[in-house]
């Protein structure tokens, strides 16, 4: 007879005082760095509107908040690791997280703008990676154009995919 097993969860705060379980893993364990780091850094005051979880596809989905800026998926959709909404600037940021496969390649761009069609926000697409090892060199010839890419080993920096958009001298400090 099968019985209920409590399993190793990881723990993702989701908003101030509230926070949900997701399966333990290598690619849970980068889904919570990219909700707490890459979220604080580049998304602060972020909305979490959806987590994919390996155990249960649908981790954590504000399916209300989804709605109302323009978007309706069923349980059908493939949708991103994680979504989050910029309030602020009107964003969605659609994240995959790559632990051993899936960067936001040409494929997936094409397959998340139509699933995403019906924004009202605008979309930003970002891979992560754990840090800049054998995964990201694995995948980093097929990054799509027009997107982010983001480590967890340096969260407080992003690889954008377009340099005519950011070509320009930077400021050494």
């Amino acid at each position: 007879y099968a019985r209920t097993r409590k399993l190793h969860r990881i723990p993702v705060k989701v908003k101030a005082g509230q926070e949900i379980t997701i399966s333990a893993g290598v690619h849970s364990d980068l889904i919570r760095c990219i909700i707490e780091d890459f979220g604080s850094f580049f998304v602060p005051g972020g909305e979490l509107v959806y987590v994919g979880d390996t155990g249960k596809k649908w981790g954590y989905f504000d399916q209300k908040l989804l709605v109302s800026l323009g978007v309706k998926v069923g349980h059908h959709g493939k949708m991103p690791d994680i979504v989050l909404y910029y309030r602020k600037k009107n964003w969605l940021i659609l994240v995959e997280a790559v632990a051993s496969s899936g960067p936001v390649d040409g494929g997936r761009h094409a397959e998340l703008a139509k699933l995403f069609k019906n924004s009202k926000a605008g979309l930003v697409y970002v891979t992560a990676f754990p840090d800049r090892g054998e995964v990201f060199r694995k995948f980093l010839a097929v990054v799509a154009w027009e997107t982010e890419v983001w480590c967890a080993s340096d969260p407080t920096h992003l690889i954008h995919f377009n340099g005519v958009r950011f070509l320009g001298p930077h400021n050494a400090s």
